[in-house]
């Protein structure tokens, strides 16, 4: 039997820091002023995406002790920004990635019952953690937690908030919207949970949201980040967008579900992917050199290699050969707020497989970092990007891309007008919404109350456990 066409999930993410913007192209444009979002948000919208996405970072990024100031600096709370996009927009869902190590469950979960009520069910939480005590320092507990105890106390963190969410009776407790009367005891919401992370009793004073809960996402790719995102997570912000490693991902993570009592369509895996589009396929590619030089410039490009040396490298020509001296490992590194050093455990072994490369391609240092730090998922005309999309999904390396466009806030408008209206042509996208919920717009169950597999009860390996989706 032919197995059916799969309907294809969108998203756009409103890139955090600049590591897909190109802020010399004239149509680059705020990351804070709120007409960005609102622009970003509403092109989403009109395409009929599932939803946009917001990253955060809880501190400015350093490098070399000064302020790393090729990134975007400054970011307004994402809380504040999607509640104020929740009153522009009346379908996209809206996703915040809110951090599970310096928070506390109770007032995440306030927060994300208000934005689900406020957007009439269009919230979303991509889970993280923190990892470096350079983040920690803004933080009252301050340091950082153990690699070891960082996922335990998320999935303690989003297992707490599901307490709190679930502690009114449910959709029946809700006022009457005209006459603002409850319809039951107001004794519900109460709650109490007790363990090593949290010591917390009283009575939740937000109604469950019109979802039960927000959409939940992971975003690590661990072992335990694929153990945390198969037991609790509605979806996946994912990493790989190319075939091979794509299939491999989604295989091993939606292998995993059986073992929690979950189905295959229970989660989605929905990589980050960029674009460039053309009239054309070759005029695509012409376009996307264009943007990959522009955004690691030659002083990127030397930032981008101390993260690994570990030194500064500012005399260095960026269109030279890379450095014959090794990598500094005898100290902390220079980088703070970034997860170089975390990807560089072995910086020597990293510098030689680079310097190998650079010699067998004949790459200057600033052709190496575009390799290694700038690249398109997607290139080509409206048509072999369409068709592109299509061929992962239906390969099952994918169950839809989360867009990153180079140019914001317009860079999502090219694939708004000319991508999608191909997807639906080919029947693969939605025409329009059929729900309200951002639940609905992903195919989503609605959530069981009190569900939360305990991992305690299956064997899992656990590794030195890597982000859970950056956050800073």
């Amino acid at each position: 039997m032919t197995k059916p066409a799969k309907q294809i999930h969108l998203a756009a993410h409103f890139p955090g820091v600049n590591n897909t913007t190109v802020w010399s192209d004239p149509a680059a444009g705020s990351h804070i002023d709120f007409e960005s979002f609102k622009h970003f948000a509403q092109t989403a919208e009109r395409a009929k995406f599932d939803f946009v996405f917001l990253a955060e970072g809880l501190r400015l990024r350093e490098q070399g002790g000064h302020i790393y100031d090729l990134d975007v600096v400054g970011r307004p709370d994402t809380f504040t920004v999607l509640a104020a996009l929740a009153a522009v927009t009346e379908r996209i869902g809206l996703t915040g990635t809110i951090n599970s190590t310096f928070n506390e469950p109770y007032e995440v979960a306030r927060q994300f019952a208000s934005l689900d009520h406020l957007s009439d069910g269009r919230a979303a939480w991509n889970v993280v953690t923190s990892w470096d005590a350079f983040t920690g320092e803004n933080f009252r507990r301050g340091g950082f937690l153990a690699e070891q105890d960082r996922y335990g106390r998320a999935e303690t963190f989003l297992r707490t908030a599901w307490e709190l969410f679930d502690s009114w009776d449910g959709h029946e407790i809700l006022a009457d919207k005209e006459s603002g009367v409850f319809l039951t005891d107001p004794k519900a919401g109460s709650f109490e949970h007790r363990d090593r992370h949290f010591d917390i009793a009283g009575r939740f004073n937000v109604p469950t949201p019109p979802q039960g809960r927000p959409v939940i996402f992971q975003a690590g790719d661990s072992d335990a980040g694929r153990e945390f995102a198969a037991s609790a997570a509605d979806a996946v912000f994912g990493r790989h967008s190319a075939l091979e490693r794509g299939r491999a991902f989604y295989s091993d993570v939606k292998g995993r579900l059986a073992k929690y009592g979950r189905a295959r369509e229970d989660l989605l895996i929905l990589p980050a992917a960029t674009f460039v589009l053309g009239d054309t396929d070759a005029e695509a590619r012409e376009l996307a050199h264009d943007v990959r030089r522009a955004q690691v410039s030659g002083q990127s490009a030397i930032k981008l290699l101390e993260q690994l040396w570990n030194r500064d490298l500012s005399a260095y020509d960026p269109d030279g050969p890379l450095p014959d001296s090794d990598p500094d490992v005898s100290g902390d590194s220079i980088s703070k707020g970034r997860a170089a050093d975390r990807l560089h455990r072995d910086r020597i072994a990293v510098a030689n497989e680079w310097r190998e490369q650079a010699r067998a391609e004949n790459l200057s240092i600033r052709e190496l970092m575009i390799d290694k730090a700038a690249r398109q998922s997607f290139i080509g005309s409206p048509e072999s990007v369409a068709a592109q999309i299509d061929e992962l999904v239906q390969a099952d390396a994918a169950d839809g891309f989360i867009l990153v466009p180079h140019i914001t806030p317009g860079g999502l408008d090219g694939f708004a007008d000319k991508v999608v209206p191909i997807l639906q042509e080919r029947g693969r996208f939605r025409a329009d919404y059929q729900g309200t919920t951002l639940r609905h717009h992903l195919g989503l169950a609605a959530p069981r109350k009190h569900r939360y597999p305990d991992r305690s009860e299956v064997e899992v390996e656990v590794e030195p456990v890597a982000v859970a989706g950056a956050a800073s």
